[in-house]
């Protein structure tokens, strides 16, 4: 058989390669020669990941909740390695930015439009018995979401909003205390911690105080900053960044609202989240006032923030009722 240019060539390369790490070329080609090819389950490795379900009830649709929240993790991991590119890129360009910016944007589109699987894709007489054995797991409990906000703003952007001013200029260690996420996870009746809250911390929250300092200066707000400063013309940036803003503090948490009034709400007393958040202080975007970028918004924007939202989506719920 005769080798065409190409193949020559692309032996040659390998040859290079080899000989530069000090390895012998023929010895990987035998390794080449008796491999087995590749299966699409084996690369993914789809056996494991199937097995992955471990319901703790019996009732059929806690597996719905169990692979949701698996889906929900794995989009999370993919922004995070967008997050990453982002930060540790050597030579950082508003193109690159806003094309990874994009990539996140896409990831949260798809769940925040397919998280009617949640609202709606579950048996409310299912769902109110199998959650009782889950106490106190939490959906509050997703450290890669928290490390998703802390790459994306200023840390100060997610101190609660009550404390932002009066801890503008803090260290990062003393605003973690004040994160707006503490707040929402406290006992209705006693306002004490919930065991949600301290499993989360005890786990997360050493790793959360490194990302933050490690992201002064490489999260979103600072790296956007930089590049307009040095004269970048950041205007699709913008566009992008304002809709990661929609997507994480309005849509996102609008959708998981969605979801506690459908199986939560009750009269005359709502019932509690499995982690015993306040959910229905802490879900709506217009009593946080979470707001990544405040330089690309009007203060009308910020003032009305999640506000026609909310109001829509009970709406909605009411007409269904």
């Amino acid at each position: 058989m005769d080798f065409t240019p190409e193949i020559k060539d692309k032996l040659h390369q390998l040859q290079e390669k080899y000989t530069a790490m000090g390895q012998d070329m023929a010895s990987y080609l035998d390794g080449l020669l008796y491999a087995d090819f590749l299966t699409y389950w084996d690369y993914i490795h789809l056996d494991t990941l199937l097995s992955l379900q471990s319901p703790k009830t019996p009732i059929p649709d806690e597996e719905i909740f169990i692979m949701y929240h698996q889906i929900t993790e794995l989009y999370f991991k993919l922004a995070l390695h967008e997050c990453r590119q982002i930060a540790e890129h050597e030579n950082l360009t508003v193109e690159f930015f806003t094309a990874r910016v994009k990539r996140i944007n896409a990831y949260f589109n798809a769940l925040t439009s397919s998280f009617e699987v949640m609202v709606d894709g579950m048996e409310k007489e299912q769902f109110l018995k199998f959650r009782m054995s889950l106490l106190p797991a939490s959906g509050f409990q997703s450290g890669q979401y928290r490390m998703i906000e802390i790459c994306a703003t200023d840390f100060i952007r997610l101190v609660d909003k009550s404390k932002r001013e009066e801890l503008r200029n803090a260290t990062i260690d003393e605003q973690f205390e004040n994160i707006y996420w503490k707040f929402g996870a406290t006992e209705l009746a006693s306002g004490k911690q919930t065991l949600t809250l301290k499993q989360f911390i005890n786990k997360y929250a050493a790793q959360f105080l490194q990302l933050a300092k490690n992201r002064t200066s490489t999260n979103f707000t600072a790296l956007y900053h930089k590049l307009q400063a040095n004269g970048a013309d950041v205007s699709a940036l913008a566009d992008e960044l304002r809709k990661l803003d929609l997507y994480v503090n309005v849509e996102w948490p609008l959708s998981h609202y969605k979801s506690a009034v459908r199986y939560l709400e009750k009269d005359p007393v709502d019932i509690a989240a499995t982690g015993g958040t306040n959910w229905q202080k802490y879900l709506p975007p217009r009593f946080q006032k979470r707001i990544f970028y405040p330089f690309l918004w009007t203060d009308e924007q910020m003032e009305e923030w999640g506000k026609g939202w909310v109001l829509s989506v009970l709406k909605t719920l009411k007409n269904k009722d």
